[in-house]
């Protein structure tokens, strides 16, 4: 198959985009297409993922109706005549948020927390045939695919980096043991990562027996049932050992209640995931205290953390293309956040927006 001219596609005046209302309201609508400035380029998109906080309907609602979608890989179709590093014909994922480089957080290596970072975007959302990308996200936040990452492997980079982001913090090394709560995209990530790492024991929840088994696919030596005992069960499954991180990957706050009773002295519970804004957790502290227990949120991911995303996809460190259930065209968006706000048979859902 010849490699498709892009320096020759015709690009209209309009597009189609898929604009979400609410978790059930999700329209497909016909807006300009983007121009782009002497410093910006313009991306086809050709895959674009929806994650699990396209769904969080009480964050989304606030800023609806939008166009969301972070997860993209496409190809560069027209260039600014004053950008020098990408060409038309460019295959890329490109970030969403990207750090200053320059502020007290970035420069002491805490980029997600950067008010840069928080607020910037690409125009409008992935889940678009097109998007104008500004020129700090050109500068530092589009990286080109190798030939052995297909598009829809490349819609798993930003997770991938969020979840290499979040191991890193929760010292991940050879040897120690894992419990992963909630076996989602997110959870499945961090099993097939911890695996990767040399992780010893890796044991993994949740409530839907069909991701429990893929939790085992992807690496975990023991899978419980979320709705039982699970501290008792992993116990059991272990011989009498709590586990040195605990992964929270389900926004149920449950789950982090568990994951302070799961975790062996001295070891780390990580909170990736977050729970609804009214939520609070009582921590019982001199229990922390005196068991030498961390406590470490993580949210987000650093432009070193995509290259690595990337390279660990083309070396196949982590096999994310069998975490695909589902592929739509971007007229069937709204099917694929049914079926994402539902989480019951799907884990990755992938929106092409030029498919027919």
């Amino acid at each position: 198959m010849l490699e498709e001219d892009f320096s020759m596609i015709e690009i209209k005046d309009t597009m189609r985009v898929a604009k979400y209302y609410n978790n059930r309201d999700v329209r497909i609508e016909e807006v300009p297409t983007p121009k782009i400035s002497s410093r910006e380029v313009l991306v086809k998109v050709i895959a674009s993922g929806i994650c699990g906080s396209d769904v969080m309907e009480w964050y989304r609602i606030k800023k609806a109706p939008l166009v969301l979608g972070h997860e993209i890989a496409g190809v560069i179709v027209d260039v600014g005549e004053d950008v020098k590093k990408h060409k038309i014909g460019d295959r890329v994922f490109v970030s969403h948020h990207v750090p200053c480089n320059t502020c007290r957080h970035c420069l002491r290596g805490n980029h997600t927390v950067c008010e840069t970072l928080q607020n910037t975007n690409y125009d409008p959302g992935g889940f678009a045939e097109y998007i104008r990308v500004p020129s700090i996200n050109v500068d530092r936040g589009i990286f080109l695919l190798p030939n052995e990452v297909s598009f829809e492997e490349g819609v798993f980079i930003e997770p991938l980096a969020c979840v290499l982001r979040g191991q890193r913090i929760a010292g991940m090394s050879p040897g120690k043991s894992v419990l992963v709560l909630g076996s989602g995209i997110s959870g499945l990530l961090h099993i097939s990562l911890a695996r990767n790492a040399g992780a010893g024991r890796i044991i993994a929840t949740d409530i839907n027996e069909e991701r429990l088994k893929l939790a085992r696919k992807f690496g975990a030596d023991h899978v419980i049932p979320a709705d039982t005992d699970v501290t008792k069960e992993m116990l059991s499954a272990t011989k009498g050992a709590l586990a040195d991180i605990v992964i929270v990957s389900t926004g149920a706050i449950s789950a982090f209640i568990q994951g302070f009773r799961s975790v062996e002295k001295g070891g780390t519970v990580l909170f990736f995931a977050p729970t609804d804004p009214d939520m609070e957790l009582a921590i019982p502290v001199n229990e922390f205290w005196k068991k030498g227990i961390t406590l470490v949120p993580s949210y987000g991911n650093s432009p070193l953390d995509a290259i690595e995303a990337i390279e660990l996809i083309r070396a196949g460190g982590v096999n994310v293309k069998e975490m695909i259930t589902h592929r739509l065209p971007l007229s069937e968006t709204a099917l694929g956040f049914k079926l994402v706000s539902e989480a019951g048979a799907s884990i990755k859902v992938v929106i092409e927006p030029h498919a027919s």
